[in-house]
């Protein structure tokens, strides 16, 4: 479960979540997206979890375990493919990251820098982001090669309690930057002029992505799961993460 979380928790929750509801009327997208999330994100990552527990095995083969001889393992190796594509991604992004705690540490990144120039020149080069992606690689195939339990599950043991940290820190120093609370009445005071069918796909999109609905990741994690764990618990986790 801890696992799933950890895939679940990530880039979307911290770096698309918050531009993606500022340009989206804020409350409104919020609502929706909390919505969304419950009566449709969620159910299908319970589908996930009881194919990939009842299966045993990994995105295909828990498909030729439940309907051998079917078109369905199609459906994970499309999702297979679809986490390669999601890599190429994240692997760029990741390098960013591990490039932006290195210049942390040079003084660089302070208050009232110019982070313009500082992504422009130095993060997004192209051999600081070739390095660093590299770099991001090789340490995301040391944790991966380890599997589930002993390689994702006990990074994550440091890693998630360390992000919930970080966030706490984040939510109390955005309290007290200026016109904080009305950055908060924007998220909580809904405009429904807002509400149109682009800000409803967008809402949808970002439920999908906060509970990890995409490229079937989902289905080998719940093959570690025994038959006595709760599934809608197991569900909850990620959303109450993710929230």
């Amino acid at each position: 479960v801890l696992a799933a979380a950890g895939s679940a928790i990530g880039l979307g929750a911290i770096w698309k979540f918050p531009y993606t509801a500022g340009t989206n009327g804020g409350a409104v997208f919020f609502l929706l997206f909390l919505i969304f999330t419950i009566l449709v994100a969620l159910p299908v990552q319970l589908a996930e979890f009881y194919i990939g527990r009842t299966g045993g095995k990994n995105a295909i083969d828990s498909f030729k375990v439940l309907r051998p001889g079917s078109q369905w393992p199609w459906v994970g190796r499309m999702g297979v493919a679809a986490c390669f594509i999601l890599l190429s991604f994240y692997s760029v992004v990741g390098g960013w990251v591990l490039n932006y705690v290195v210049h942390s540490f040079t003084g660089e990144i302070h208050a009232g820098a110019d982070f313009e120039a500082l992504f422009g020149k130095t993060i997004s080069s192209p051999f600081g982001s070739l390095f660093y992606q590299g770099l991001f690689m090789l340490i995301t195939i040391w944790v991966v090669k380890g599997g589930v339990s002993d390689g994702i599950e006990k990074a994550n043991r440091v890693l998630m309690p360390g992000l919930f940290i970080l966030f706490i820190a984040l939510a109390i120093r955005s309290l007290t930057l200026p016109g904080a609370m009305e950055g908060v009445a924007f998220l909580l005071k809904p405009d429904w002029s807002y509400l149109k069918p682009g800000t409803m796909l967008t809402a949808l999109g970002q439920a999908f992505s906060a509970l990890r609905i995409r490229g079937a990741p989902l289905i080998p994690h719940a093959s570690y799961l025994g038959q006595d764990q709760a599934m809608l618990r197991s569900g909850h986790l990620p959303l109450w993460r993710n929230g």
